[in-house]
């Protein structure tokens, strides 16, 4: 009865819930007549799959280079432990119930070394892999763990010296935030990955992944330190006054007392930009790295794939609605830890 009420309550919710309902009905049967009934799930190219169905068939031939890029078939075992490793970090974050300092010290340094390690290569007698081979899913995964592990700290210190009272680190920190806000980020990435080489010395270059690290990095920065700012403004003055009253110096005031209280409060905002960096790393496709998309839209122009753009994109859809959701659960996980952490 309950939900009759919520839903037929009033006039105004019993028109809207048909509508919603007649739009479902016109919409969601055609979609699954498409993409599980008359879809075609093995065939060897184009010809092979029936006209009026998905063709699923494209994706099971694509599915390697879509999560793995040109990373060499022999070697991917590497890109799945790196994941794994990842993930296992991630969970001891979020569900350990001793040494939580430890397992964050361990996702945010030890394992992007040991990952780093695993993916490149040329050491521990592991076949070195260029960063030109990397793409796919794992690349947008790659920039994007990269990205946010640099602009936590950076734009946490631009949020403080926002805050600050000495006029010149205030103004460059103001100066660096609105700039890095003020301009597109594929304006950006152009700048980086296109026009840097031409102003550089001859003979010295820069690797295109390390360009597209660092320009994504500044970007999330400087939305992560207006974020952390907004937490810092959250935290009552009288926090600070009683950290003053018990003689710590500002650094260890921030540190053990205002900075905590305000990322309680800036988290909801931080993984809102975790899952919007995550999103936008597919503009890198534009300068030349195959991320998901790019590696998408290569495989379109093959020959015996050809006319298959809405089976390709729908299955990128889906992977980064799966990825954006598990974002968004850690960052709810994360949240009720916190709380129960008062």
């Amino acid at each position: 009865m309950r939900l009759l009420r919520a839903l037929f309550g009033t006039p105004g919710t019993a028109v809207l819930t048909l509508a919603v309902a007649a739009l479902l009905a016109w919409t969601v049967p055609p979609m699954l007549r498409w993409g599980v009934t008359a879809a075609t799930w093995i065939a060897e190219n184009r010809r092979g799959c029936a006209p009026d169905g998905a063709c699923w068939a494209f994706i099971r031939a694509r599915l390697g280079l879509f999560l793995y890029g040109g990373y060499p078939p022999a070697e991917q075992w590497r890109v799945d432990l790196a994941a794994a490793l990842a993930g296992a970090a991630l969970l001891g974050c979020l569900f350990a119930r001793r040494r939580r300092g430890a397992w964050f010290a361990l996702l945010l340094v030890g394992v992007p070394v040991v990952d780093g390690v695993l993916l490149a290569g040329g050491t521990l007698g592991l076949r070195p892999v260029a960063t030109a081979d990397w793409g796919g899913l794992m690349l947008n995964a790659v920039l994007s763990f990269v990205a946010v592990g640099g602009a936590i700290p950076l734009g946490t210190a631009l949020a403080l010296g926002r805050r600050s009272p000495l006029p010149f680190v205030r103004g460059l920190c103001v100066a660096l935030i609105e700039f890095w806000r003020g301009v597109p980020l594929l304006g950006v990435l152009f700048m980086g990955l296109v026009l840097l080489p031409m102003v550089l010395p001859q003979g010295v270059t820069v690797d295109n992944l390390v360009r597209a690290l660092v320009v994504l990095t500044l970007f999330a920065s400087a939305y992560m330190a207006e974020v952390v700012r907004g937490g810092l403004q959250g935290v009552p003055t009288g926090q600070r006054e009683a950290a003053a009253a018990l003689g710590l110096h500002p650094v260890q005031a921030n540190l053990t007392v205002v900075l905590p209280q305000a990322w309680r409060i800036a988290l909801p905002g931080v993984v809102n930009v975790v899952v919007d960096l995550f999103k936008d790393t597919t503009l890198v496709s534009v300068v030349g790295l195959f991320d998901l998309m790019g590696v998408v839209n290569q495989s379109l122009k093959d020959q015996s794939w050809l006319g298959l753009a809405q089976e390709g994109y729908a299955f990128a859809a889906v992977l980064f609605f799966g990825c954006c959701l598990v974002l968004s659960l850690v960052g709810s996980v994360l949240e009720r830890r916190l709380r129960q952490a008062r």
